[in-house]
């Protein structure tokens, strides 16, 4: 009976040496398939001009992710790999969170460089009601981001593309307007855009922008004559701004008609403004939330931030697999 227990023994630890040896090595310097490439990470800044104090500069502040070098492929599909693309990521209304490394690590994990920037804190921000008055005035920082992006050794400045969050997508959607492009780029526009709930209703909106005196034009939401650059609108259907991804879809039936077809808009059934923070839920109040209803009534409408796990990660594998293929 002894050894009988002995011989089950040894061949239970056979069978489980024999199994470890089957398995794929994960030490360090693995490149197997589930592996993410290492990434190399500097915190980086550059000068932006100032809109609010025309003539000054400011300091832009970000983190820059640049996956290493690949020795497998040179070159695929008219690129030469020894320079990457890359992606510039801008937060929304609430400063930088969990949204910017949720993409970021999937971004770079899929050997594209990522450049997140703080809009706030050169502006001395720290609260999302001191955000500055327009859209507008941040477009200079995404346009100077470009910029340092395209002076990188390891970095191809022709594929880079911008992904932005609320604030942030707008943002992101005024880039591919030739109007802001044309003030602000310097010669230099992004090859890709994606904008994930860039409060839709508000652009090309004259009413609108009527009740803060400005135009659609001044205040940064004119979008009638694109940059070429494929976009890519995501929104929840229960999105507080917009109401409903509606919006989105007309803003890009809009465009199309005089740009070759180049929006496309996804949107996540019953997701709320936000589904990709992956934090605690929050709701906050914002004047331009529920369609501008607070320039009839007074009362600035809630906003709620509720968290959907897997539609995020959903988001984050189309994100990726678009840049992927644009850049």
């Amino acid at each position: 009976m002894a050894w009988q227990c002995l011989k089950v023994t040894c061949l239970a630890i056979l069978a489980v040496v024999a199994g470890l040896a089957a398995m794929p090595a994960r030490a360090s310097g693995d490149k197997g398939p589930d592996a993410e490439p290492p990434t190399d990470v500097s915190f980086i800044s550059f000068q932006s001009p100032n809109l609010a104090a025309p003539g000054t500069m400011l300091t832009i502040q970000g983190k820059l992710s640049v996956p290493r070098h690949d020795e497998r492929s040179e070159r695929h599909g008219g690129h030469d790999h020894r320079k990457l693309p890359a992606v510039l990521i801008l937060h929304g209304s609430s400063g930088v969170d969990a949204r910017g490394d949720f993409y970021e690590a999937a971004l770079n994990a899929a050997g594209i460089a990522t450049l997140q920037i703080d809009m706030w804190q050169a502006r001395g921000i720290t609260a999302a009601g001191q955000r500055p008055a327009a859209p507008v005035m941040t477009y200079p920082d995404a346009f100077s981001a470009l910029a340092f992006l395209a002076q990188q050794r390891g970095i191809d400045g022709t594929r880079v593309g911008v992904l932005g969050f609320s604030w942030g997508g707008l943002v992101s959607l005024g880039t591919a307007e030739r109007l802001y492009a044309g003030q602000f780029g310097g010669g230099l526009k992004f090859k890709a855009h994606v904008a994930h709930y860039p409060v839709c209703y508000a652009w090309n909106n004259t009413a609108l922008l009527a009740a803060v005196h400005s135009t659609p034009a001044q205040y940064g939401v004119q979008w009638i004559n694109l940059t070429g650059a494929p976009v890519l609108i995501q929104v929840g259907t229960k999105d507080d701004y917009d109401n409903s991804s509606q919006p989105c879809e007309a803003l890009a039936q809009s465009a199309n008609a005089g740009n070759g077809g180049i929006v496309s808009v996804n949107a996540y059934p019953g997701a709320t403004h936000g589904w990709d923070r992956l934090m605690v839920p929050i709701v906050v109040a914002d004047p331009f939330a529920n369609q501008g209803s607070y320039f009839s009534t007074g009362v600035p409408p809630a906003v709620a931030f509720t968290p959907d796990a897997e539609q995020a990660y959903q988001s984050r594998a189309r994100v990726v697999r678009f840049f992927a293929k644009q850049l």
